[in-house]
């Protein structure tokens, strides 16, 4: 369908009895980036995964994987795709070591050197001769990516990866798929932790009932959706919001989600002095002026005007 891409949807449709999963789904990830997947509960996205993996099959559409179409007689091709869909299911009468070569019989041939490094990789070295019954959630979800990685794939797919880990091994997901991304491999990544999305990866798709609603490099997104954020004393935000409308219009202020008297502005952020001149003038003094976007007001943003277009 188009050169240069690892993975590629196009009209893409799925229902399940009435209801509609995929409404018309085209995504494009090009190679060598982490790609940020994101979408509220029932969004679209695991369904999404489920078709890229074979696992269920499409109404309509088409699939492209690594510059080639992928259908219901192309499973064998899945040997170059590592993919961890769900959480991970392992025999938890063998150990981390066991379930890996269990793994690795089921597809591509993987050598022992190669269990070793991926259990390095993944922090369990210490713990690989250890019964998986007694992994903590957070334990099989690393053994899950590196089995994920076991056939050296080019293209990795990962479904809320970070389900069960600590702060410190959310970090060091993040800088391994960072690696990988710098290697070559292409990583797909669907996740809720959208700071650490914003922090990781290269490019974002957001989708809503079914649909693409943005997608594209993050850092272009965020600049695009510029705002400026003022925090104000308890019972200043609808005096600054009459202040402001004339400067933007009322329906452009909005409290932030957080409800810690921030008020999010819709305007570029070089207007932020004028937003503070507005407030000074009617004898309202912010205790904060930050301007700029970040990935959660972006997503918000989209997923709710989405909500809302089909009752308008």
């Amino acid at each position: 369908m188009t050169e240069g891409l690892a993975l590629a949807t196009r009209n893409l449709r799925k229902s399940y009895g009435s209801r509609l999963a995929l409404d018309g789904l085209d995504l494009s990830v090009p190679s060598g980036v982490v790609y940020g997947f994101l979408g509220p509960n029932g969004a679209g996205k695991t369904t999404t995964m489920r078709l890229l993996t074979g696992l269920i099959h499409p109404d309509a559409g088409d699939i492209e994987l690594l510059g080639k179409p992928f259908g219901r007689r192309d499973r064998h091709r899945l040997f170059d795709v590592g993919a961890l869909i769900e959480s991970p299911s392992f025999y938890p009468f063998l150990s981390g070591r066991e379930n890996l070569r269990a793994i690795g019989a089921a597809g591509a041939p993987s050598s022992p050197k190669r269990i070793d490094e991926l259990l390095e990789l993944v922090d369990l070295t210490d713990r690989a001769s250890d019964k998986v019954s007694g992994y903590s959630l957070g334990m099989k979800q690393r053994l899950g990516i590196a089995g994920a990685l076991l056939s050296d794939p080019q293209l990795l797919l990962l479904d809320e990866p970070a389900n069960g880990l600590d702060p410190a091994g959310i970090v060091a997901m993040r800088e391994t798929l960072r690696r990988l991304a710098a290697g070559g491999k292409t990583v797909f990544v669907s996740s809720h932790i959208l700071g650490e999305v914003q922090v990781m990866v290269d490019m974002i798709g957001i989708i809503t009932a079914g649909r693409l609603v943005r997608e594209g490099p993050i850092k272009e997104l965020l600049n695009d959706e510029g705002v400026v954020r003022v925090r104000l004393a308890s019972g200043q935000s609808e005096p600054a919001i009459s202040a402001l409308a004339p400067l933007v219009g009322a329906e452009q202020i909005t409290p932030a989600g957080s409800g810690d008297g921030w008020l999010v502005v819709r305007i570029a952020p070089q207007q932020s002095g004028e937003v503070n001149r507005l407030l000074a003038q009617a004898g309202i003094y912010a205790s904060a002026i930050t301007a700029g976007s970040d990935l959660e007001g972006l997503f918000l943003e989209l997923t709710a005007a989405e909500e809302k277009e089909p009752a308008a």
